[in-house]
C-alpha cells in the first residue's frame, strides 16, 4: 500500500506499513490483523457470548517462504587485524549454512496472519491476499489446536484477497460463519473482531465502525470501512463481525507511528468482498466488467468549461482501442454520469461499479456530451482480457500551419520534422503540436509540455494552430471562463487540462 499519499492528507502525522507476521516496521499503510467493534446504542454488557460462538471459525494463517539469500545474507565482516571481536565473529559466521557469507544459499522466512472459515463441508478459508503472497507454503491453524496444509485456490491483488482450500475431513468439527450486509451498517455500530495479532491467536476486539468509503491508494476498488477496533500486525485476513456474528468486513490495514493500534483500522466491505471470493471458488480468478475507457476526475474548472452545474462523474480522457466502446458509443470527452442505474459522483466510484458488474452483461451508461446527456448500450467485456490493451489510445485530426503563441504556449503544425523532433508516436495522427512551453504560464502552471498535442479544444477536434485560436475566440464569445484541452502525450495517452481564457 501506499503510505505517501496518506501522508500527505496527514500532515506530520507518521505512517507505518507491517506486512502480516513479518518483522521490522516500514513507512506505510499497515495491512494488519483483524480487531472489531461491537453494536448497539449503549453497546453491549458483554461480548462473551458472542466471541464463544465464533472464535472457532476464526484461523491463523502460517505462511513458509524458500527465498535466495543474495542481498538479504549478511556478508562476514572485515575486521582489523587483532580485534577482539575476530573469534565472535568467526564462530558467528562459520555456523551459517554454506553461501550465507558469501551472499548466497537459501533463507526460510515465515509470517503469519488470520483468516476465517465461510464453507465447512468444503474447507474454504478466506484470507488477505497479502497474507499469503509469495508463500512455498500455507499452514491453517484452528483453535482446537489443529494444522491443516492449504491449497490456494485463488487470489486477486487489486482487493488483497485470497481464498485457500483445506481437506475437511482433517477437522470434522470445523466452524464456519456467514457474510452479512456490510452496506447495512452506520458509523457508530458496534463491530468485532478476532484474529492473531503479533502471534497471539485467538485474540477478540471491539470497537466501532468510524467511517465508510475510506480510500487509503492500495488499489484500483479502495472502499474501505474504518473502524477504531484494536488491530495490530498478524490479524490481517480477519473478520470484523457485527452483533449478529455476521462477518461484514475483512480486515486489511492501519494507520499507526509504531506497527500498532491507535484506532484507525480499514476492512474490505463484505459486499465488495462476497463476489470476488465467488470468481475465486468457481475460476481461481477473477472475471471482471470492463467498460475500455481511461478516465479522469471532473474538476471544477472542467465543469464550468463543459457547461455543468456542478464537478461530477467520471471524464472519459480516453477511448481503448479495440474495447467494448470503441464502436463510438462513447467518446473523449463524455463524462460518464450514471452506470447501470447507479449514479457515479465521482471519477472512483466507477471503476468499482464496472468490475462488479458480469462479463458480457449488456448495460445502460448515462453520458453528458456537448452539453446534453445521452443514453447507450455497452456490452461489457473482460478486465482481464483487456488490461494488455490499456495502452493503447484513440487517434485524432490532422496537420498545417503557422506557429502563434496562447498562454505560454508556442504552437505549430504537426509535421514529420516535429513528429521526429519530439518523438510523438504514430498513434497521434494529427492535432497542433506544443514545440515550447514559458515557465510561470497559464500553461506551465496546469503541467502542459512540449511535445504534447493539443487533438481537440472544448470537444471540437484541431488541426491547425489557426483552429485553436477560432475555438479559443468561440468559447471567449459564449462568456466560457476556461477552455478544455484534450492533450496527446508523445506515447498517444490523453488526458485533459482547462486553462484560463479571461
Amino acid at each position: 500500500m501506499r503510505a505517501k499519499s496518506v501522508a500527505a492528507r496527514l500532515g506530520t502525522v507518521a505512517v507505518t506499513l507491517a506486512l502480516a507476521g513479518l518483522v521490522g516496521v516500514q513507512p506505510g499503510f499497515v495491512p494488519f490483523t483483524s480487531q472489531g467493534t461491537a453494536a448497539a446504542q449503549s453497546g453491549p454488557q458483554s461480548l462473551a457470548d458472542l466471541s464463544d460462538r465464533l472464535i472457532d471459525s476464526v484461523v491463523n494463517i502460517s505462511t513458509a517462504q524458500n527465498i535466495s539469500g543474495g542481498e538479504r545474507n549478511v556478508p562476514r565482516p572485515q575486521l582489523p587485524d587483532g580485534s577482539p571481536f575476530q573469534e565472535f565473529f568467526d564462530e558467528f559466521f562459520d555456523s551459517l549454512p554454506d553461501g550465507n557469507d558469501r551472499g548466497g544459499g537459501q533463507r526460510r522466512v515465515q509470517s503469519l496472519g488470520s483468516g476465517f472459515v465461510i464453507d465447512a463441508d468444503e474447507g474454504i478459508i478466506v484470507t488477505n491476499n497479502h497474507v499469503i503472497a509469495e508463500a512455498d507454503e500455507v499452514s491453517v491453524n484452528f483453535n482446537d489446536g489443529t494444522t491443516l496444509e492449504a491449497e490456494v485456490l485463488g487470489r486477486d491483488p487489486k482487493t488483497d484477497i485470497a481464498v485457500l482450500k483445506v481437506d475437511p475431513s482433517g477437522n470434522p468439527d470445523m466452524d464456519e460463519v456467514p457474510f452479512g450486509d456490510s452496506d447495512a451498517m452506520r458509523v457508530g455500530d458496534w463491530v468485532l473482531a478476532i484474529g492473531n495479532p503479533f502471534g497471539l491467536g485467538g485474540s477478540v476486539t471491539a470497537g466501532i465502525v468510524s467511517a465508510f468509503g475510506r480510500n487509503i491508494n492500495s488499489g484500483p476498488y479502495d472502499d474501505f470501512i474504518q473502524t477504531d477496533a484494536a488491530i495490530n500486525r498478524g490479524n490481517s485476513g480477519g473478520p470484523l463481525f457485527n452483533m449478529d456474528g455476521e462477518v461484514i468486513g475483512i480486515n486489511t490495514a492501519i494507520i499507526s507511528p509504531t506497527g500498532g493500534s491507535i484506532g484507525i483500522g480499514f476492512a474490505i466491505p463484505a459486499d465488495l468482498a462476497m463476489n470476488v471470493i465467488d470468481q475465486l471458488r468457481e475460476f481461481g480468478e477473477t472475471r471482471r466488467g470492463w467498460l475500455g475507457v481511461r478516465i479522469q476526475e471532473v474538476t471544477d474548472d472542467i465543469a464550468e468549461s463543459l457547461g455543468m452545474e456542478m464537478a461530477q462523474g467520471a471524464l472519459v480522457a480516453g477511448v481503448i482501442e479495440g474495447g467494448p466502446v470503441d464502436d463510438g458509443s462513447i467518446e473523449p470527452g463524455d463524462v460518464i454520469i450514471e452506470f447501470d442505474g447507479k449514479p457515479v459522483e465521482s471519477m472512483r466510484e466507477l471503476p468499482r461499479v464496472v468490475a462488479e458488474s458480469p462479463v458480457g452483461k449488456e448495460v445502460e451508461v448515462v453520458v453528458l456530451r456537448d452539453g446534453e446527456e445521452q443514453t447507450v448500450n455497452v456490452t461489457l467485456g473482460r478486465l482481464e482480457d483487456g488490461e494488455r490493451l490499456a495502452l493503447a489510445t484513440e487517434p485524432t485530426g490532422q496537420d498545417e500551419e503557422a506557429t502563434i503563441e496562447m498562454f505560454g504556449m508556442t504552437l505549430a503544425e504537426l509535421d514529420e520534422a516535429r513528429r521526429e523532433e519530439f518523438s510523438i508516436s504514430d498513434e497521434v495522427t494529427g492535432g497542433v503540436v506544443i514545440t515550447e512551453v514559458e515557465p510561470g504560464s497559464a500553461a506551465d502552471n496546469k503541467d502542459v509540455s512540449a511535445g504534447e498535442v493539443i487533438v481537440e479544444i472544448a470537444q471540437e477536434a484541431v488541426s491547425t494552430p489557426a483552429e485553436v485560436e477560432e475555438a479559443i475566440e468561440k468559447l471567449r464569445e459564449s462568456d466560457r471562463r476556461n477552455a478544455l484541452l484534450m492533450l496527446a502525450g508523445s506515447d498517444g495517452a490523453l488526458r485533459f487540462v482547462t486553462i484560463r481564457i479571461d
